[in-house]
């Protein structure tokens, strides 16, 4: 225990020993130099190294104060726009889904077997074109059994009315009754009724022969179909046929916020209001249509009404079930001022604009605007057509700034950095940049090595000899970037 508890001190001691000599190589490092000779050829390296340091600290101080003194002097680079007077049109967004102006699901009628199909999926068709038929054959039978009896009842009836005269000439001649003439009298007048319940039968039968030929109730676009031919179809079917679509007109539903109704209400008194369908990216008009109905009540659940809108759709850019941005036009704003919306910033005193002057500087002016979208704003108050006012350049201006109107947005963003041959942006005292120190021109670190064997002037030969290379090769400088000198041990 005592043995391992030496060799524990022992290894501490020498750890110690070892760590304070590294600590304070310098000291002792620079007095072994000058007793083994090694000043003369250390000595010069070191004081190049210092003078190196010296200079780029200075030169990177210097380039700062520049560059500190340049981004915060002269004339602020701005964009500037002009106030106009335009005709503002007010519209109101709303969010909605594309529904045919009519759908009808076609069904088959009577039952029986379908023995022909007259239309081609997504086709076009007009009302009372032939969609699809169905065999007819008992349907007929039942037609013709009903045109057999009328025939049979009017036979009847003839007889009956024949008999009738007779008995009213007996009873003329006193050779009949007249209780015979009025019993034939109520016999006639049963043929006659069941005549014409004969004639309502083969009416039924007739509709039910035809409804064996499926026609088009309206003019649209048929879907994918359901049934092909052969198979038995019933009245009872709920998935039908096919689905019939009108889509040339078209509509579309789209809800607003309740507290614009008031709003359309008043407009829609004034005239038909025109509606824009806005395409995926919220700008494009894909197609112009106009307000058909308002709702009659408002979705307690959403707070929001619904509006519906009919358009042309002559381009089919519009299709069922699709979603799609709505925009109503309920207003025109005649003659306001307008500006930028990047033109308006905001404070803690309200909305201003920085109006730049002929002399060339900017005042802070505080403005009223009445609407405002992601592109334009009407201001009511504080500008007038004609005034140039600022949109790009906000972060060093402020009231009587002087200004200088660039001409592009690159021109307006001061203090850009420099670019490097990658295109990576780089500061203006980056040694990369094509700036070279001079003290470290021709030179490389002195490496300094313990431990190896040598005189004195072999390592000053071998330094300067490195130096004369760098400075006669000229090229070899980049090669070797000015670093740090480093220390092997």
């Amino acid at each position: 225990m005592a043995r391992t508890f030496r060799v524990v001190m022992s290894l501490a001691v020498i750890g110690a020993v070892a760590y304070g000599a590294y600590a304070t190589r310098d000291l002792w490092l620079g007095s072994a130099e000058r007793l083994l000779g090694y000043q003369n050829a250390s000595a010069p390296a070191q004081q190049a190294q210092g003078e190196r340091r010296n200079g780029q600290g200075q030169g990177s101080g210097g380039s700062g104060r520049r560059r500190g003194l340049s981004q915060f002097s002269g004339p602020v680079p701005v964009l500037v726009a002009d106030a106009k007077a335009a005709d503002v049109p007010v519209y109101i967004d709303g969010v909605g889904s594309v529904k045919a102006l009519n759908t009808v699901t076609v069904r088959a009628q009577v039952n029986g077997k379908i023995v022909e199909i007259d239309f081609d999926e997504g086709q076009d068709i007009k009302k009372g074109d032939v969609i699809a038929r169905i065999d007819d054959g008992v349907y007929k039978a039942q037609r013709d059994q009903a045109v057999a009896k009328k025939a049979q009842d009017e036979a009847l009836l003839a007889g009956a009315q024949r008999d009738l005269a007779r008995y009213q000439l007996m009873v003329k001649s006193a050779s009949g009754t007249q209780q015979q003439v009025d019993t034939q009298l109520s016999l006639v007048a049963q043929y006659t009724a069941q005549i014409q319940v004969d004639v309502a039968a083969i009416e039924s039968a007739q509709a039910t022969l035809d409804y064996t030929t499926i026609k088009a109730p309206i003019d649209g676009r048929t879907g994918i179909r359901n049934v092909d031919i052969g198979n038995l179809v019933s009245s009872s079917d709920t998935t039908g046929i096919v689905t019939l679509s009108q889509i040339q007109p078209i509509s579309v539903l789209f809800s607003i916020p309740q507290q614009q109704l008031a709003r359309v209400n008043a407009a829609s008194l004034a005239g038909t209001l025109a509606v824009e369908a806005l395409g995926n990216d919220g700008q494009t008009v894909v197609d112009n249509g106009s307000l058909a109905v308002v709702d009659n009540q408002v979705d307690p659940t959403t707070g929001t009404i619904r509006l519906k809108a009919n358009f042309p759709n002559d381009k089919l850019a519009l299709w069922p079930g699709a979603f799609v941005n709505a925009r109503l036009l309920v207003e025109t704003l005649k003659g306001v001022t307008t500006i930028p919306s990047a033109a308006v910033q905001r404070g803690p005193n309200g909305t201003f604009v920085y109006i730049v002057d002929q002399d060339e500087t900017v005042a802070m002016k505080a403005v009223k605007v009445r609407q405002q979208d992601d592109t334009l704003a009407v201001i009511t108050d504080g500008v007038s057509p004609g005034d140039k006012v600022v949109t790009t350049g906000f972060a060093r201006l402020q009231d009587k700034s002087k200004v200088q109107i660039s001409a592009s947005p690159v021109q307006a963003t001061p203090n850009a950095p420099a670019a490097n041959d990658q295109g990576q942006p780089v500061a203006e005292n980056d040694p990369q940049s094509g700036q070279t120190n001079n003290a470290n021109d021709g030179e490389r670190p002195h490496r300094r090595h313990n431990g190896e064997g040598g005189n004195g002037s072999h390592r000053g030969q071998h330094a300067a000899g490195a130096g004369q290379g760098a400075d006669a090769s000229g090229s070899a400088a980049p090669a070797t970037s000015p670093t740090t000198p480093t220390q092997q041990q």
